[in-house]
């Protein structure tokens, strides 16, 4: 991982030295004029992961709710085989049904707000919100599982129901494993390319007055995996500065995965 870093810091040596941390925080991306601002693509990927986290965690916990506590076993193992295998579906798998199905829906649904089209930054949102509900279901039924029954006994001995139990002794107890759920689903929210390349649009410079702004949610927008994935990298190719732009933007999108993953890990280990 420091190798991947180190790399990725290298290449994009060049850039760091015209711009400083103006790359970080500049608003407009012109790489014929060689102007490279990150800001709008860095909003871009904490809206949609932010929309697909809202969306998926409270279904997620609550799906794992119903399996860990309410379900026998041979019913739980049946369950959750299935929502399992959902996490194996290949990314490009859910983009285009995103593409076909979920672009179309959200236009239509919010046709009110005139949006341009269906490409935008919620249609990514609610797409990785479908993506990362099975790693959210199993992490969390994990969590939940490991709080020993010995006390959940204890607890209805005492006259607790089994909804105060499941609130009062096993979500506390399992805080920490659902907190890890989130940040590793957050991890793969960042680092999702295919999928949202798909449906958000690629529009770049769509940086808000407001940041905490709803509005922006219904146009086209960009990511740091939509920008990665698109032709522009093979366009950097030739120009030093240029490339290490765009080796810049791996550099940031790595050290968010990684960070988000490790501390989820660090936090899923603490709980086990």
């Amino acid at each position: 991982m420091a190798a991947l870093l180190g790399v990725f810091a290298w290449q994009s040596a060049p850039v760091w030295t015209q711009e400083g941390l103006g790359y970080i925080t500049g608003t407009k991306w012109f790489y014929r004029q060689h102007e490279f601002g990150a800001l709008p693509l860095i909003y871009g990927s904490m809206m949609v992961s932010a929309v697909a986290l809202v969306l998926a965690g409270p279904l997620g916990v609550g799906a794992a709710i119903c399996i860990a506590e309410y379900l026998p076993s041979r019913a739980r193992f049946a369950v959750k085989i299935p929502i399992e295998l959902l996490a194996g579906i290949p990314s490009v798998v859910y983009g285009l049904l995103g593409a076909l199905l979920l672009r179309d829906w959200v236009y239509k649904t919010f046709a009110n707000f005139e949006p341009l089209s269906g490409d935008t930054l919620l249609t990514a949102g609610i797409l990785l919100g479908i993506m990362l509900l099975p790693t959210i279901v199993t992490l969390t039924d994990d969590a939940l599982r490991a709080v020993p029954a010995a006390q959940r006994r204890a607890g209805r001995a005492l006259g607790l129901t089994q909804a105060e139990v499941i609130w009062h002794i096993s979500l506390p107890q399992a805080q920490r494993g659902i907190g890890a759920a989130f940040l590793l689903a957050l991890g793969r929210a960042l680092g999702e390319t295919v999928a949202v390349f798909l449906v958000v649009g690629r529009q770049d410079n769509m940086l808000p007055s407001n940041l905490f702004s709803l509005e922006p949610l219904l146009a086209a927008g960009q990511t740091l995996t939509s920008k990665l994935g698109g032709s522009e990298i093979n366009i950097a190719y030739g120009d030093p500065l240029h490339w290490g732009a765009m080796m810049g933007l791996g550099l940031l999108l790595l050290s968010l995965t990684v960070g988000s993953a490790l501390v989820g890990t660090l936090k899923r280990s603490g709980d086990a």
